[in-house]
């Protein structure tokens, strides 16, 4: 080997590699450790409208340290545990600040007694002062339940009737109830879907209930269209 320049050379060039390898390891390091690059400012950006200040100003708090070390997974993750911040970006912008770019959760609607559920159908915690309608359903159905709400709203829409309340049961059964009042009894989907239900009751409602005016809505609060072929109502004062 000693007598084979070819191999010397490669060799050398090897434990040049290396070497090379070590510094740059070594001075990685120390260029992390270094008390010379901190971060100074965390810039917040997005339009925000429920996450409070104070809050994020808290998440921020205690992010100083060095430029290159700072770890944005465990940035984002901080913010991301602030009330109604449903995404963060994070990145570094040099020399010495962190930009954190926040997405609020936008509520579509409230989701049981203690919660809201976003326009992703995602389930979050929040406090909400505006009017939004009711879903429930079944833990893990959030998407689904908001999803067929948006489909009920399409459908019901050349009636003007606004959703107040959308319910899957546990036996995955569907009820709304209209701003008016009126309560629908959907049912499971089968060889129709609910979707299916809904509109022939829209399609037939000029022409059946909604002959009758106004001040007798209340006589008939409760509609069940689980029939092939037509509706079933519950009136007040009705016996049999």
């Amino acid at each position: 080997m000693w007598d084979n320049p070819r191999l010397l050379n490669l060799a050398a060039n090897v434990l040049f590699a290396v070497a090379l390898a070590i510094l740059g390891a070594a001075a990685l390091q120390t260029l992390v450790r270094s008390p010379l690059f901190p971060v100074r400012e965390v810039e917040v950006q997005g339009a925000l409208k429920h996450a409070l200040r104070a809050d994020l100003e808290h998440a921020a708090a205690g992010l100083g340290g060095n430029f290159f070390a700072l770890d944005l997974r465990a940035v984002r993750g901080r913010f991301e545990q602030v009330p109604w911040v449903r995404h963060v970006d994070v990145r570094r912008v040099w020399p010495d600040r962190v930009e954190a770019k926040i997405e609020e959760h936008v509520a579509l609607a409230r989701w049981g007694d203690d919660a809201l559920v976003n326009t992703h159908g995602e389930r979050f915690v929040g406090r909400n002062e505006e009017a939004l309608p009711f879903l429930a359903g079944p833990a893990g159905s959030e998407a689904l339940v908001a999803g067929r709400y948006r489909r009920f709203v399409e459908i019901l829409a050349p009636l003007g009737e606004s959703v107040e309340r959308v319910v899957l049961t546990p036996r995955h059964a569907w009820q709304l109830r209209l701003a008016s009042g009126l309560t629908l009894e959907l049912g499971r989907d089968g060889t129709e879907s609910v979707e299916q239900r809904l509109a022939r009751f829209v399609a037939v409602f000029p022409e059946t209930l909604g002959r009758l005016a106004r001040r007798d809505a209340a006589s008939f609060p409760h509609v069940d269209l689980r029939y092939p072929n037509g509706f079933a109502l519950r009136v007040a004062g009705w016996k049999g």
